[in-house]
Order: C-alpha cells, then sequence, then structure tokens
C-alpha cells in the first residue's frame, strides 16, 4: 500500500501502472501546478475566487490554491481570530473537486483539511475551537465530492452531483445548493432578464436548495442535510 504521507504530498505522479491503464490516472506534478496557476495569479491570490477541478485527483490544484489563499488571509486577517476564522472559511469554501476515485476524494478531503489545520494551530495554539473544525470539514465533505464529471452523475449513475454554494452576508455564511447539471446548462432565470456588457443575456442558475444565513460556527448543524 502507498505510504500515505507520500500520498498527501503530490510528488508521486502515478499510484499503479493499472490504475494508469485503467483510468488514465497521471498526477501533474507541483512544477506544472504552480506554472499554471501563475497563469491566473491573482485569481488564486482572492479569498472568494472559486475554483473547480472536474477531476481534482488527490488535490494538487487545490491544495496550491488553497496554500496561496492562506498566505493573503494570514497577511491581512490574522490579528483577529474571528476575521481570520470567517475570510479563512470562505477560502476553504471556495474550492470544489469532483473524482471518481472515491480513494482519491478521502485523500483530498485530508490533504486540503491538513494544510489548512497546521496553519490555523500555528496561529491560534492556545485553543482550538472544535465548532470551527467542524464546520470546516462539513465544507469539504460538501465541496470534494465523490463523482463523475463526464456524466454529471454519482459513480452509480443514480444521483446527480450537486454543490453548495457558501457566501459571506454581514459576517454570515448563505448556503445555496444547486445540481452541476443546472450550472453548467445556464438555465434561464425567472423574472426580468439581466444583461452582460456585451448586451447578451446572462443566466442565473436556480439552487435546489436554499438555507437562512448562520455563523460560521454553526454551519457543521447543516450536517444531517
Amino acid at each position: 500500500m502507498e505510504d500515505t504521507k507520500k500520498s498527501l504530498s503530490g510528488d508521486s505522479q502515478i499510484k499503479s501502472k493499472e490504475r494508469v491503464s485503467t483510468h488514465g490516472e497521471v498526477f501533474t506534478a507541483d512544477r506544472e501546478v504552480n506554472a499554471m496557476l501563475d497563469l491566473v495569479k491573482q485569481e488564486t491570490e482572492r479569498i472568494d475566487s472559486r475554483f473547480l477541478e472536474p477531476a481534482c485527483g488527490n488535490g494538487n490544484f487545490l491544495a496550491k490554491i488553497l496554500e496561496r489563499k492562506l498566505v493573503i488571509t494570514k497577511k491581512f486577517y490574522s490579528h483577529s481570530r474571528a476575521e481570520y476564522e470567517l475570510f479563512t472559511l470562505i477560502a476553504v469554501a471556495s474550492l470544489y473537486g469532483i473524482e471518481i476515485q472515491e480513494d482519491n476524494v478521502e485523500e483530498c478531503r485530508e490533504r486540503l483539511y491538513h494544510i489548512f489545520l497546521q496553519e490555523y494551530s500555528s496561529l491560534f495554539t492556545d485553543t482550538i475551537n472544535k465548532e470551527y473544525i467542524s464546520s470546516i470539514q462539513y465544507i469539504l465533505k460538501r465541496n470534494i465530492l465523490w463523482g463523475d464529471a463526464l456524466t454529471l452523475q454519482t459513480p452509480d449513475g443514480v444521483k446527480p452531483i450537486i454543490f453548495s454554494e457558501w457566501s459571506a452576508i454581514n459576517g454570515l455564511i448563505k448556503r445555496r445548493d444547486f445540481t452541476l447539471d443546472n450550472l453548467l446548462k445556464n438555465q434561464p432565470m425567472e423574472g426580468p432578464n439581466l444583461f452582460s456588457d456585451l448586451g447578451e443575456e446572462a443566466f442565473i442558475p436556480t439552487p435546489i436548495k436554499e438555507y437562512p444565513p448562520i455563523h460560521y460556527l454553526k454551519i457543521y448543524s447543516h450536517a444531517d442535510n
């Protein structure tokens, strides 16, 4: 069995020849990941800029994006624990991944969690807020999903892939759930149309469920939903 530390590090580009043959699974090396992310450097350093990796593997791209975002939250918000927690949660919640290999999904969630936890615990060594930790873990569970990005469904083909959008509103977090299929179809919004700067119709996807704004420490209370 592959060493866990090795699999979480992103250094190894394949897990086995069988997985390469069966699933075309090859992980992008750190050098290439950073070079590609530098092409959109400004977005990787914007805390609320959302990223979706449709074949995220064990998180090589998402891990590097999170590291970049955490540099920004530390720089601007580490003076205030409440502000740091809120904006770091937004940074974590901005990352989305789909992966068809279930073990990669677990590795990716764990990898992102440990990157977050290492930075968080280094800044606030006195106490670790268990409610905050639970909220971060729940967001990662909702955002890094086991699914097939080609069919837009779970691997068994039974359920659609559903993502949660997390937005900050006056210090509270608003959650809205969307099917990935709906997001990609650009479903026209109900009511008057909006228009882009180019004069084209703009489309707003319709959520399948909305939740009332909630304190960021209480997000884990959604866990049964």
